[in-house]
């Protein structure tokens, strides 16, 4: 019986780390995407205000496809 509690304490002491492990890698994957997102947003608003600098009355990102 006692060999087979120590199995399970191994075991859950193994599984505990690799959540832990996990739940540190999806923290750093939302930070990096968010960092991405808010650089994404700042370069379609440049390329919007280039189109519409250009001449442009709408930005292309803003525009229907023609097929719509």
């Amino acid at each position: 019986m006692d060999e087979r509690v120590t199995k399970l304490e191994e075991l859950t002491a193994h599984l505990t780390h690799l959540v832990e492990e996990l739940s540190d890698e999806v923290a750093r994957q939302n930070g990096e995407i968010d960092r991405l997102t808010r650089r994404l947003e700042m370069i379609m608003r440049r390329e919007a205000e280039r189109e519409m600098d250009a001449g442009g009355s709408v930005p292309l990102a803003d525009r229907k496809p023609p097929h719509w």
